[in-house]
């Protein structure tokens, strides 16, 4: 068992991310086009970029997990009711960067020593 949660080896940066699907290719109309998935649908993504020493190189490896309603109405409805751990299929994909980032229409990452800022009001002088 995994926890979906964004780990690396020294964690010296925490934070959060946030996206918009794109409006035209989102992930899975990206795995469906690409014979990847049916009548699945993505419930979560993880995307690793390492080990990169000044220079980034492509690929990223991305992990998204898929699972279909199981005779739910919606994912949320699916997800409350499975119970942990939940249920679902990874599929691991090496992706250039580039691609990666065209499945969201926006994507914003922060980042703080140990997370000590997340979440907290600034003001920038």
């Amino acid at each position: 068992m995994e926890v979906f949660k964004a780990s690396v080896q020294y964690n010296d940066l925490k934070g959060s991310a946030a996206a918009d699907r794109a409006d035209m290719t989102d992930a899975a109309k990206w795995l469906k086009d690409n014979g990847h998935i049916t009548d699945e649908y993505v419930v979560g993504i993880s995307m690793w970029a390492g080990e990169n020493h000044g220079t980034h190189r492509d690929p990223v490896s991305v992990k998204f997990l898929v699972s279909s309603l199981n005779g739910y109405d919606n994912i949320p409805e699916m997800l409350q009711s499975s119970g942990d751990p939940i249920k679902v299929r990874e599929i691991r994909l090496d992706m250039n960067v580039a691609d990666f980032f065209a499945l969201f229409k926006r994507f914003e990452i922060t980042l703080s020593n140990g997370g000590l800022i997340e979440g907290r009001t600034y003001a920038a002088i």
